[in-house]
């Protein structure tokens, strides 16, 4: 179980497990609205992309504190049928629009955004590679705002980077990342931790319940039990050694 990495597990089964959550990862509604308001010139014409959008608890954030129009995009069917119900739930489905693609392989025009958002998911791609490939679909002046691993300290114990490289083989330090950033072509402008709560209270809290209806579900069947084994094992190192980790979002402005 040691050397299992999140790679090695089934997508179908990922997707089983979090489209029943209200979240796919780390975060909050009130870190979303902090971000939100290093964007400037935000309007009803305003365009965003929400890429890796899960079943798109932010997205209804974005739509709830602004007036622009989003399309939010994710690999996952489940997770996009659930997102379009919600915008309808909400009465927002005629500025939110969930569409299912890759991050990797948008279906955009050139310059068509204002705005570029990620929560949790830049990773899939890499940071470097995500920001230098999204910068395209940007406007001059447009903004990028994605959440990241990344580490708070430049030293680590062996236990907790091994776990991270095999996850993240890119995640470096927030200066390293500002300087990325800076070299993909933006301008910094803000980059703040999330706090512990949105790890502790928001991802690994209501996993619980889940965990134990989902190995009921697929009793016996040992990639599950493995999974839920992999992600016990996450928040155990969370509480370990969070002081040297955290997702951290990076703002940052198309030059």
């Amino acid at each position: 179980m040691e050397d299992i990495t999140i790679h090695e597990f089934d997508v179908a089964l990922i997707n089983e497990f979090f489209t029943e959550l209200e979240r796919q990862g780390p975060g909050s509604a009130e870190e979303t609205v902090r971000a939100l308001s290093f964007i400037d010139n935000l309007s009803n014409t305003t365009k965003i992309a929400d890429l890796g959008c899960g079943t798109g608890f932010q997205t209804m954030v974005l739509a709830q504190h602004t007036k622009a129009a989003i399309t939010a995009l994710d690999l996952c069917p489940g997770s996009i049928e659930k997102l379009n119900a919600k915008a309808a739930k909400l009465d927002l489905q005629k500025r939110v629009n969930g569409i299912v693609g890759s991050m990797d392989n948008l279906p955009f025009q050139d310059e068509e955004f204002d705005l570029i958002w990620s929560e949790g998911a830049i990773a899939n791609i890499g940071f470097e590679r995500g920001l230098n490939y999204w910068k395209r679909f940007l406007k001059k002046d447009g903004y990028v705002a994605v959440t990241y691993e990344s580490w708070f300290t430049n030293e680590r114990p062996a236990e907790i980077e091994k776990w991270w490289l095999d996850a993240v083989p890119e995640m470096d330090t927030i200066g390293h990342n500002i300087s990325i950033m800076q070299n993909a072509g933006y301008i910094p402008v803000a980059a703040f931790t999330l706090p512990e709560e949105c790890w502790i209270d928001n991802y690994f809290a209501p996993q619980k319940a889940r965990q134990e209806e989902f190995l009921k579900q697929h009793a016996g069947n040992k990639a599950a039990e493995d999974m839920i084994a992999f992600m016990r094992r996450e928040a155990d190192l969370y509480s370990r050694y969070k002081q040297y980790y955290g997702y951290v979002f990076y703002i940052g402005k198309k030059i």
